[in-house]
C-alpha cells in the first residue's frame, strides 16, 4: 500500500527477522540515516512505515533493512492476502510450538535428575548429555541464530545473553564431562555455595542450559501466537465480501465471480444474498441489513435510486443493482485500508526488558570476562576462573525476565477467559495503564441493538392486549425487526394471537390484514393519514409526540376507519450499562458516547446511563476522525464496538474493546475482546489489565533485583553455577508464583436497577414495513 506526499513515496514494508523491539529501534535509525528518509518501524505488527524522497527508491530502502540483518518486502494486495497459503507467520509460530513441545519433553528429565539425587543412576549424566544437546542447540537455534546476526552487526540483545549463557553451560557440561571428573560412573551433583578449586570440573550444568531454552520458547512461542493476530482485521473484513455475483445481460442472469465485475454492470440480488459491491438500486424495493457494516440493528429501506454498500445484506425483496465502485474502490476495500493504516500507525510497545537489555547484556559478558581475567591474574588457577565467569553469565542469564511477561500474561489471560475477557498481548496491558478516556458506541455496546416492543397506548376503553393482539396478527405476515419486536412483545404476554386473512405488505410504510372480520392497518402514522384518510385524536397525537421527541419509534394502528392506539419499539438500554458507566468514573475513565443518531435520541440514552459527553449524528467513516481528536486534546482513549464500522476506530484508538457479539472483524481489530455483551466486562477488563500489567512490573523489578544482587557473588567466586542455576531457578519460582495471585481475581458484583430493562435507549426513526 503506498501512495504519493510531498514529492516522494510513501510505503508500508513487511520486516522480518525482528525478535525484540531493541530490533526495531536499530532498522529504523538505519532507515534514518538516509537523506530525506523519514521511517518508524512497529515490532508488534512487523510493518516499516516509510517516507521515501525523490531520488531515493524503495529498493534502496529494503537494501538498508537487509544490510541490516533482517528480512523486507512490499505488502501484497489485498485479494492475496485473502487467499494465500499459510503465511510465513503462520510458519514461525507453528516453528515455535514445535521447538517447544520437543524440548520440554527433552528438558524435564534432565532438570529432574540433576535436582534429585536419588534418580541419579550410573552414567545418569550421559543420559542428561543425550537429551539436553538437542535442546540446547536445535531447541535454542532461534536465540543462537538471532545472537549471530546481531554479533556481524556490531549489536547485542537478550537473544545474545540467552545464547552466551545457554553454550556456556553446555560448553562447561562438555568440558566436565570429557576432561574433567563429571563423567566417571557414579558421579553424583554435590552442592558448594562457593567455587571450588577441585569442583568445577566435576559438575555439569546441563539442567540450566535446557531450562532456560524451554522458558525462553514458552514466552517467545506465546507471545508469536499473539502477533500473529495482527493482520486478521484485513482478512476478516475481505471474507464480508461476495465472492459470486447473478450478473444480469439483456434479461438473462449469468453467475460470474464478483472479481469479474467492471462499474456498470448490472446485478441481481435476492433476499438472504449479500450486495456484491457497491451500487446504485436500479429496479426494486428491500431493507438492507447492514449490521455487518455498520452496527446498526435496523435495516434501511432502499429503493430505485438508492445507494447500496458491498457486502451488505439484502433482507426483503429482489433488487438489481448497477454497480459503480469495485474492487480496491469500494468502502469495504478502503475500511481495510484504513484498519490496516491505524493498525501499522500505533506507537511501538517498548518492553522493558528489552529496553535494559541494551546496557544490562553487554555489561554482564564484560562483566563475566573480567572476572576470568581478575582470577587467572590473581593465580587462582584456571578451573576457578571460568567456573566464576560461568557463574556470572548463569546467574545474569534472564531466565525469570523470560517468565516475568509470558507466565503474568498466561495467568491473567486465563481468568480473564473465565470472566468473559480476551487480552490479545502484552502491548495492550500497558494502555490500560494510561487510559483516561473511554469512547462508547451506542448500538449494540451500550444497548441491546435489537428492537424491542416498549409502550403499548390503546384508546377509549380499548385494552392493551386488545391492540396488541390485532396488531400482532397482522404484523405476523411480515419479516421486518419492527414487525418482529411487535410480534414478540404480544406473545410474552397474549397465549393465543388472532389469525390474520389477506395479508398485504406496502414496502417501507406498513401492512394491512384482516383479523377477526375486521381490516386492521398497521405502520406508520402518516401512512394511515394518507393510505386511509385515518385521523388521529388528540390524545394520541400528544403521545406520538412524546415518542418522536424520546427518539422511539411509533407504529399506528387502525381498524374499521378509526385509529385505535399505537405501539412504541425502542432498542433498550441494557441493564448493566449504568453500573459500568459508574465504575468507569471511579477507575478514572471519562465516558463519551459515540452515536450515528440524532442528538435527541443519543442525549436519551446519555441521560439514562449517566454519559454527560454525547457525540450524535457521527457518520460510520467519522468515528476515527473523533478518536483522533481525542488524542489531539493529549487524551489517552479506548474505544469500545461491536460493529465493522467501529474497526478502524477500534485500531485508531489507544486500546480498542470489541463484544464478542459483534462483528468479526471488530473482534479482530480490537485488543480486548469482550465475550459477554455488557459493558461491566470492560470494567473488568480495565483492572484485570491494569493488575496484570502490576504483575508483569513487580516480576520483572524482581528479576532484575535478582541479578543485580547475585552477580557480584558470583564474581567473587561465592556462587558455584550448580546454585547460581539453582538461584536462577528460584527467582522463576518467584515470578510464577507471583503471577498465580492473578488467579484470583474477581469481577464486580454489580447491583442492577431494575428500571432500566424496561427503558428505553431510543433507536433513529426508520420506515416501517
Amino acid at each position: 500500500m503506498s501512495g504519493v506526499r510531498m514529492g516522494g513515496e510513501h510505503v508500508d514494508l513487511l520486516v522480518g527477522g525482528m525478535t525484540c523491539t531493541s530490533c526495531a529501534a536499530r532498522i529504523e535509525k538505519k532507515l534514518n540515516r538516509m537523506p530525506g528518509v523519514e521511517a518508524t518501524v512497529n515490532y508488534a505488527t512487523e510493518k516499516a512505515s516509510v517516507f521515501v524522497p525523490e531520488g531515493t527508491t524503495v529498493a534502496q530502502a529494503i537494501a538498508v533493512i537487509e544490510e541490516t540483518g533482517y528480512t523486507a518486502e512490499r505488502p501484497k494486495p489485498p485479494e492475496a492476502v485473502a487467499d494465500e497459503a499459510p503465511s510465513q507467520q503462520d510458519r514461525d509460530v507453528a516453528s515455535l510450538r514445535q521447538r517447544l513441545i520437543v524440548s520440554t519433553i527433552l528438558a524435564a528429565p534432565v532438570v529432574a535428575m540433576s535436582a534429585i539425587p536419588p534418580l541419579q543412576f550410573i552414567n545418569w549424566q550421559w543420559l542428561a548429555l543425550t537429551l539436553a544437546a538437542p535442546v540446547a542447540v536445535w531447541g535454542a537455534w532461534p536465540f543462537h541464530r538471532a545472537a549471530w546476526t546481531n554479533l556481524r552487526h556490531g549489536a547485542a540483545t537478550m537473544d545474545t545473553l540467552i545464547s552466551i549463557g545457554v553454550l556456556a553451560a553446555l560448553g562447561w557440561s562438555f568440558f566436565a564431562l570429557f576432561f574433567g571428573t563429571a563423567g566417571i560412573p557414579g558421579m553424583t551433583m554435590a552442592f558448594s555455595f562457593t567455587a571450588r578449586a577441585d569442583g568445577g570440573a566435576s559438575e555439569i550444568y546441563l539442567e540450566v542450559a535446557s531450562a532456560v531454552t524451554v522458558f525462553i520458547l514458552a514466552g517467545r512461542y506465546f507471545e508469536a501466537r499473539a502477533k500473529k493476530r495482527s493482520g486478521a482485521a484485513l482478512r476478516a473484513l475481505l471474507e464480508l465480501g461476495s465472492k459470486e455475483t447473478a450478473l444480469l445481460s439483456d434479461g438473462v442472469e449469468t453467475i460470474v465471480p464478483t472479481s469479474s465485475l467492471i462499474v456498470g454492470d448490472l446485478f441481481v440480488v435476492r433476499p438472504g444474498e449479500k450486495i456484491s459491491t457497491d451500487g446504485v438500486v436500479v429496479e426494486g424495493v428491500s431493507a438492507i441489513d447492514a449490521s455487518m457494516l455498520t452496527g446498526e440493528a435496523v435495516p434501511v429501506e432502499v429503493g430505485p435510486g438508492a445507494v447500496v454498500v458491498g457486502a451488505t445484506l439484502n433482507s426483503g425483496g429482489r433488487l438489481v443493482v448497477r454497480a459503480t465502485r469495485i474492487g480496491a474502490d469500494t468502502e469495504l476495500a478502503q475500511l481495510g485500508r484504513l484498519v490496516e493504516q491505524a493498525q501499522t500507525g500505533k506507537a511501538d510497545v517498548q518492553r522493558l526488558a528489552d529496553r535494559v537489555s541494551a546496557v544490562f547484556v553487554p555489561i554482564v559478558i564484560a562483566l563475566a570476562l573480567g572476572t576470568l581475567v581478575v582470577w587467572l591474574s590473581l593465580g587462582a588457577g584456571p578451573v576457578v576462573a571460568f567456573t566464576a565467569a560461568v557463574a556470572t553469565l548463569i546467574i545474569a542469564c534472564p531466565c525469570a525476565l523470560g517468565l516475568a511477561t509470558p507466565t503474568a500474561l498466561l495467568v491473567g489471560t486465563g481468568r480473564g477467559a473465565q470472566l468473559g475477557i480476551l487480552i490479545k498481548g502484552p502491548q495492550v496491558l500497558e494502555s490500560t495503564r494510561r487510559v483516561d478516556t473511554i469512547v462508547l458506541d451506542k448500538t449494540g455496546t451500550v444497548t441491546t441493538g435489537q428492537m424491542t416492543l416498549v409502550a403499548v397506548v390503546p384508546t377509549g376503553a380499548l385494552s392493551e392486549d386488545e391492540l396488541l393482539g390485532f396488531a400482532a396478527a397482522a404484523e405476523a405476515g411480515s419479516e421486518h425487526p419492527i414487525a418482529r419486536a411487535i410480534v414478540s412483545g404480544a406473545r410474552d404476554r397474549i397465549a393465543v394471537l388472532p389469525t390474520a386473512e389477506s395479508f398485504q405488505s406496502a414496502d417501507g410504510l406498513g401492512v394491512q390484514a384482516v383479523v377477526d372480520g375486521r381490516t386492521v392497518l398497521v405502520g406508520r402514522p402518516q401512512w394511515l393519514t394518507d393510505h386511509a384518510a385515518i385521523a388521529f385524536p388528540p390524545e394520541l397525537a400528544h403521545s406520538l409526540a412524546a415518542c418522536e421527541n424520546q427518539g422511539q419509534t411509533s407504529v399506528a394502528v387502525a381498524w374499521d376507519g378509526v385509529a385505535r392506539g399505537i405501539l412504541a419499539v425502542a432498542d433498550t438500554v441494557k441493564d448493566t450499562s449504568a453500573a459500568a458507566i459508574t465504575e468507569f468514573r471511579r477507575l478514572g475513565l471519562t465516558p463519551v458516547l459515540l452515536t450515528g443518531d440524532n442528538e435527541t435520541v443519543a442525549r436519551s440514552v446519555g441521560t439514562l446511563v449517566g454519559i454527560d459527553d454525547v457525540r450524535a449524528g457521527v457518520l460510520p467513516a467519522e468515528k476515527a476522525e473523533v478518536i483522533r481528536a481525542l488524542q489531539a486534546e493529549g487524551r489517552v482513549v479506548a474505544m469500545v464496538g461491536d460493529g465493522v464500522n467501529d474497526a478502524v476506530a477500534l485500531a485508531t484508538a489507544d486500546l480498542g474493546i470489541a463484544m464478542g457479539t459483534g462483528t468479526d472483524v471488530a473482534i479482530e481489530a480490537s485488543d480486548l475482546t469482550l465475550i459477554r455483551s455488557d459493558l461491566v466486562a470492560a470494567a473488568d477488563a480495565i483492572r484485570l489489565s491494569r493488575r496484570t500489567l502490576g504483575t508483569i512490573k513487580a516480576n520483572l523489578f524482581w528479576a532484575f533485583a535478582y541479578n543485580v544482587a547475585a552477580i557480584p557473588l558470583a564474581m567473587l567466586g561465592l556462587l558455584n553455577p550448580l546454585i547460581a542455576g539453582a538461584a536462577m531457578a528460584l527467582s522463576s519460582v518467584f515470578v510464577v508464583s507471583n503471577s498465580l495471585r492473578l488467579r484470583g481475581f474477581r469481577g464486580l458484583d454489580v447491583v442492577i436497577d431494575p428500571s432500566l430493562s424496561t427503558s428505553t435507549a431510543p433507536e433513529r426513526s426508520t420506515t416501517h414495513a
